[in-house]
């Protein structure tokens, strides 16, 4: 962080745009990584004695001493957050959570850190890991690197990069398309290390311009709780208001964006959905 700043401060041309350093923004996106770290950290210590207790259910077992199990569980990994990522932008509940990480107005390695403090569904997907053989330890290890991978990916000091690379894997200009709120970029580019799964289940965009970040309704607010939670309020209250339980259930497991005036009409496409919340 201190050398993307260091860089936008003396090495840009008067360039002070979605990139740069706004002092409330960053702090904002370290006090909900500070939040997510104490948060998540207790659910994962949770989550850690539960996928043991699940391990031990099961005959199956991985050598972690083997390499190829290191390579199956990573991709594994990898498949994993795919999937969870995808479906917390198409579930309105579980959007309610991730859009913490889409409501900066900027772009930067600081961005990064603007964590949910909400990881249920994450720890949720992972329950098929245990028992298929794979050791906690390594589950949590896993996902580390993979988080640890997408840091970078989030800054605009990074163009494009090798063909091969930027085809393989998930890079800074497939990750400001998965940022961007313009209509042609919502909903897409939801992989961690690779963008193969993009491509292989038609979610990829390609960057054709500087995406415009944020929510599609943004919110006008620093408060880390209202940031966190304000969808979850938003739910609260369409529900209430819903005349049928057809409309309870849309208003919290549609996609972000639905209304009762599409019961006549197919839901939306990812690129369609207009993203109460934003987008993730």
């Amino acid at each position: 962080m201190a050398l993307e700043f260091l860089a936008l401060r003396f090495l840009e041309e008067d360039e002070r745009g979605a990139g740069a350093y706004e002092l409330r923004d960053v702090r904002t996106n370290l006090g909900m990584g500070v939040g997510s770290l104490l948060v998540n950290g207790v659910a994962r210590i949770g989550a850690l004695l539960g996928y043991a207790a699940l391990y031990e259910l099961t005959p199956l077992r991985l050598p972690a001493d083997r390499w190829y199990t290191w390579v199956l569980v990573l991709v594994g990994v990898d498949l994993l957050f795919y999937l969870e990522h995808r479906s917390a932008h198409r579930v309105r509940l579980l959007w309610a959570a991730h859009q913490a990480h889409h409501n900066s107005q900027g772009f930067n390695l600081s961005t990064a850190v603007r964590q949910k403090w909400n990881p249920w569904w994450e720890l949720v997907v992972w329950v098929p890991l245990p028992l298929l053989g794979v050791p906690p330890w390594l589950i949590f290890t896993a996902f580390s690197v993979n988080l640890i991978f997408q840091f970078f990916v989030h800054t605009e000091r990074v163009d494009r990069m090798w063909a091969p690379v930027e085809f393989v894997f998930n890079t800074p200009s497939h990750h400001r398309v998965h940022h961007g709120s313009d209509p042609e970029y919502l909903d897409r580019n939801y992989g961690g290390i690779l963008i193969v799964w993009d491509r292989l289940f038609a979610s990829y965009a390609e960057e054709t311009h500087r995406p415009r970040y944020g929510l599609t309704k943004n919110i006008d607010s620093h408060n880390l709780f209202r940031l966190q939670y304000h969808e979850y309020a938003a739910i609260v209250r369409d529900v209430r208001a819903a005349r049928s339980w057809r409309e309870r259930f849309g208003y919290v497991f549609a996609p972000p964006g639905w209304s009762p005036a599409q019961k006549n009409a197919r839901l939306p496409r990812p690129h369609q959905s207009s993203m109460a919340g934003h987008a993730p």
